[in-house]
């Protein structure tokens, strides 16, 4: 959380601001691996290959209409935290963002086999979806649905805001999250299922598997669309669920 600090704005000074960012020689190196933000300054900024995985809540312009506001909060607040105790468990994840309803998170892409990191994180939110459907069914609440997005592809890293006010925060631009994002919109909207992901991360995927099927073998193709579609849950976390429905069915 930034805290304002109420300095007054000075058009004159705005200026020198301005000139001063849009004259500057700004470095932007290119690294393997995703720097620590710790590096930043407001004079550089870094490319790198990453995996962005971007999850949010389908229709939920609607959802205050659908329930109460403290029942609402419960449900973001449930749903928020435990995204992110599934994304920052894994070790690739080097950054994680809360926008709204929306959560998404940067992984590391140095090897073909990093793309496990991302892919084991989708699927275990899509599981815990159901976990918190059934909490909220057990309390005769409405389910939720989600969508769930990833993408390859490269990114640049800079910090911004306001120099001297303690107010910044690092931005990542370029492709990758917003195509993420994209591949996001498109589950269970335009398709029916419930993670989405790009070309370059059904690529990365070949070769893997569980003790059963390929990775790739549970996606779909859009020929249309340009991506692959599936619907994909974690065993051992579906497991747990079955078990405490059966002991307590909804």
């Amino acid at each position: 959380m930034k805290v304002t600090n109420h300095i007054q704005f000075n058009i004159e000074e705005s200026y020198e601001r301005i000139e001063e960012i849009i004259d500057s020689s700004s470095t932007f190196d290119e690294l393997e691996k995703i720097p620590n933000s710790d590096i930043l300054t407001y004079n550089n900024g870094y490319y790198f290959n990453c995996y962005s995985i971007f999850i949010d809540v389908r229709d939920s312009s609607n959802l205050p209409n659908k329930y109460q506001k403290r029942i609402l909060a419960k449900i973001y607040r449930a749903y928020i935290s435990e995204i992110v105790a599934i994304f920052q468990s894994s070790q690739n994840c080097k950054e994680i963002n809360i926008v709204g309803d929306s959560v998404w998170a940067i992984f590391e892409a140095q090897e073909k086999k990093d793309v496990l990191e991302v892919f084991h994180a989708a699927y275990a939110s899509e599981s815990l979806i159901n976990n918190l459907n059934y909490k909220l069914c057990k309390k005769g609440i409405s389910e939720i649905k989600t969508g769930i997005g990833i993408c390859k592809g490269n990114a640049l890293m800079i910090k911004a805001g306001f120099k001297g006010s303690g107010i910044n925060d690092v931005v990542y631009m370029g492709h990758v999250v917003n195509q993420a994002s994209k591949m996001c919109s498109k589950a269970r909207k335009e398709v029916n299922s419930g993670l989405v992901i790009d070309n370059k991360t059904y690529e990365d995927l070949e070769g893997y598997h569980n003790n059963i099927d390929t990775y790739q073998s549970f996606f779909a193709q859009n020929y249309l669309g340009g991506y692959y579609h599936g619907t994909v849950i974690r065993i051992d976390m579906q497991n747990w669920l079955n078990q405490k429905k059966q002991h307590s069915p909804c």
